[in-house]
Parts: C-alpha cells; sequence; structure tokens
C-alpha cells in the first residue's frame, strides 16, 4: 500500500513520504515506458537530476521521501520554468 502525499503537476507527479525520521532527505525518479523510448525518457530523468541538483535540493525537508515520476512535458518547458515548478513543489507551497 502507497503511503505520503501526492502532489500532480503538470509535467511530474511527486510523492512525498515523511518517515518520521527527521534523517537526510531521499529522492527516486522514474519515467514509465509509456513516455516513450529509452533516448526520451533518460532526456527527461537527466533534466530532473539537474534541476534538482542545480535549484530543488535545497526545498527538501529531512526525514522525507520524494519520488518524482517524470512527463514527456519536461522536454517541452524551459528549464528555468521547470526548476521553479520542482523547487515550489518540494516545499509544498500551493498552485499559484
Amino acid at each position: 500500500m502507497r503511503r505520503g502525499e501526492k502532489r500532480r503537476g503538470r509535467y511530474f507527479l511527486l510523492e512525498v513520504l515523511d518517515r518520521g525520521d527527521g534523517g537526510i532527505a531521499r529522492m527516486g525518479i522514474t519515467v514509465t515506458k509509456k513516455t516513450g523510448d529509452a533516448v526520451t525518457r533518460n532526456r527527461i530523468r537527466r533534466r530532473l537530476k539537474e534541476a534538482l541538483r542545480t535549484h530543488a535540493a535545497d526545498d527538501m525537508a529531512p526525514g522525507h521521501d520524494y519520488v518524482i515520476v517524470g512527463r514527456p512535458e519536461i522536454l517541452d518547458v524551459s528549464f528555468d520554468t521547470l526548476q521553479k515548478e520542482l523547487s515550489r513543489r518540494m516545499s509544498g507551497k500551493p498552485n499559484g
């Protein structure tokens, strides 16, 4: 059974689970085969990893697990927009 909070967005789905231990935040990325071929899936994965590394990692709360499910729209949006959206979703801020 899945637990945690789902934060849906245009470019990805973010699932957040509070482990309650205060330890280091952990992150996983998944991109399903229905998204496209291996090259497309890897491009999506690389963009998400870089956006996280350069911008959104500081927004991850200690003691939480994050799983990002990438969507093909990630390839059509500017990198700056992707960074901001990822950061906003990580911090749990509402839409707007």
